[in-house]
């Protein structure tokens, strides 16, 4: 399996993924034209010569190499908000005072609000299920941690996850049953098209400026604030694994949260690092093979337009042997020569033991000398 840029190509297998994935997932709505839009913003995003983040989206796709289908996507905004506005519910803790020394009473609130403008955000991760399978999931997510680090320029410095919320399997979400009453009487489905498809005024005509008091939900749309859908759940673990954190802000229409973490204080970030490919005929053991023992490796070139990855069966390169082993066909999927950049990342954190010696230096640091 290989990561790679979305291309004009995979608009039918995208717009697949996108009536897949259902109800919830905006960043990936079944339009056809909304997407063939996306992808061509995409292959210029990864075209352009970038000194500072502006509005560029990277849009990736995970492909099976032995019969070319895409098993998922992965994607970065770089900047989001400053197009068309990202707003969220913060919540608030009100306390009243009673007439009683020492007695109060704390109260909830959700305030809109338009607070991430300008950081960047990961999205569209989506794995199909007929193709998940050892660590495919792990190199959708981590891959764009890896990219970053190769292009931090590219980026902001401040990077947030919105998180679905919860939702049965007929699409319904528990909050914007409640919600819907008081501002918009649309299905979810509905609602979630319209902020999909960037109609920035139904947020401004529909949802409240005015504060909402959780006490005045049900209990069902109460409880899950903050809350993720179930096949969002790894998804969350893995982020918050990286540093993520809540801190309040809750999306608008299913209540699912927001993670944060600075850009440089995410682990795979701070864990990838630049070495170069040492080619060989063959391994001793299989190179393009996924296991879930923690002796995996995201490997990849250090291009932008060009850039793939993959996972190895192999931990960090032997620090008595300059370079990454790769053999020469796992070298010719990723587009590399011998001696050429190759950013690696371990899928197991925190494997100090394994890490590399002072002289591979991270690709933060080292990616201004990969060219």
């Amino acid at each position: 399996m290989i990561i790679r840029p979305i291309t004009p190509g995979d608009l039918d297998e995208l717009m697949q993924i996108a009536l897949e994935s259902g109800p919830g997932f905006t960043s990936l709505m079944p339009d056809r034209d909304a997407l063939s839009r996306k992808i061509d913003h995409s292959v210029d995003s990864f075209a352009r010569a970038i000194t500072q983040p502006l509005d560029e989206h990277y849009l990736f796709v995970l492909e099976d190499e032995a019969t070319g289908e895409i098993m998922g996507t992965t994607g970065i905004e770089a900047s989001a908000g400053l197009h068309r506005p990202l707003v969220h519910f913060r919540r608030h803790a009100v306390i009243h005072h009673t007439g009683t020394p020492g007695s109060r009473r704390t109260e909830e609130t959700l305030t809109r609000c338009q607070h991430y403008t300008g950081c960047t955000e990961i999205c569209s991760l989506y794995l199909r299920p007929g193709f998940r399978r050892a660590n495919a999931g792990k190199l959708l997510s981590r891959v764009r941690f890896l990219f970053m680090a190769l292009h931090p320029e590219r980026f902001a410095d401040t990077v947030i996850a919105e998180m679905r919320g919860v939702s049965d399997h007929t699409g319904q979400s528990p909050f914007w049953d409640w919600l819907k009453h008081r501002v918009a009487d649309l299905d979810f489905l509905s609602a979630t098209q319209r902020i999909g498809c960037m109609h920035s005024d139904f947020i401004e005509e529909c949802i409240p400026s005015t504060p909402l008091w959780t006490q005045d939900m049900t209990d069902a749309a109460r409880a899950v604030i903050g809350q993720v859908h179930e096949d969002t759940r790894p998804a969350r673990y893995m982020l918050e694994r990286e540093g993520f954190r809540h801190q309040g802000f809750v999306d608008l229409l299913d209540g699912g949260p927001t993670l944060e973490c600075p850009r440089s204080e995410i682990a795979s970030v701070r864990e990838t690092f630049l070495t170069s490919a040492r080619l060989q005929a063959r391994t001793p053991q299989p190179a393009n093979v996924a296991r879930e023992d923690g002796r995996s490796t995201i490997v990849a070139n250090a291009n932008c337009s060009e850039f793939r990855a993959t996972v190895i069966d192999q931990t960090w390169p032997d620090v008595e042997t300059p370079g990454m082993p790769l053999t020469e066909q796992l070298a010719e999927h990723l587009r590399l020569d011998n001696n050429s950049p190759v950013c690696c990342l371990p899928l197991a954190p925190g494997n100090t033991q394994s890490k590399p010696q002072p002289r591979q230096k991270p690709a933060i640091e080292e990616i201004r000398y990969a060219y």
